[in-house]
């Protein structure tokens, strides 16, 4: 399931167990249910046999729906038949991610700057993640914001699906969007409302409408 193109993966959704007021898996099918395409697991405080058992049963959520991704864990991703990963600069290496995985899974991997833009790009990464953009609080080891008009630089020197996250809400979107970005995560705004599928829908169309542009 090779993402040739993002035009119909506005917003990105990942879980969070800890931020969620329900469970991971009813924010997964209200993000669905809102129009959502791609959804990652991500956990960091959990044992590997949770993690798995948690991926399985998000990966049949997500089964003919919406594209379900793994951070970090390639074991997991293998062990859940996950579409594919996300990886930042300081996890398992690109090569060794796409040996293991295999040519047709995806891979993102997150970028800070120009210049790792367009070094993913030369690796042959299937989407980036750029990073943060604003000041982001659901990410202890954030760094410090890089802006929106990276986002301008990136799309014109790389030819690569743009994910733009870190701080985004529905009061800056517009812009994130209008200056090149495919599409977005927004962890906090989404799962901090008392209202997952409607939040997202709100993001959805906001983007919609600025691409229609």
């Amino acid at each position: 399931m090779k993402l040739t193109k993002f035009n119909n993966f506005d917003f990105y959704f990942i879980t969070d167990s800890e931020l969620s007021k329900e469970s991971i898996y009813s924010d997964t099918e209200n993000a669905i249910k809102a129009g959502c395409k791609i959804v990652q697991y991500r956990e960091k405080n959990k044992s590997k046999n949770e993690m798995i058992n948690e991926a399985k049963r998000l990966k049949k959520i997500c089964e003919g729906k919406a594209t379900f991704l793994i951070n970090d864990y390639i074991d997991i991703a293998l062990a859940c038949n996950a579409d594919g990963i996300h990886i930042g600069q300081d996890d398992v290496s690109y090569e060794t991610a796409r040996t293991l995985l295999g040519k047709d899974r995806i891979i993102g991997l997150t970028v800070h700057s120009l210049e790792e833009a367009i070094d993913a790009e030369k690796l042959g990464v299937d989407y980036i993640g750029l990073a943060p953009i604003f000041k982001t609080g659901t990410k202890e080891d954030a760094r410090d914001p890089i802006g929106v008009d990276i986002i301008k630089t990136v799309r014109k020197n790389v030819n690569l699906p743009i994910v733009a996250v870190g701080g985004i809400n529905k009061n800056n979107v517009n812009e994130i969007i209008l200056s090149g970005a495919d599409s977005v995560v927004s962890i906090y705004a989404v799962l901090n409302s008392n209202d997952v599928y409607n939040e997202i829908k709100d993001f959805i169309d906001i983007i919609k409408r600025c691409k229609a542009k």
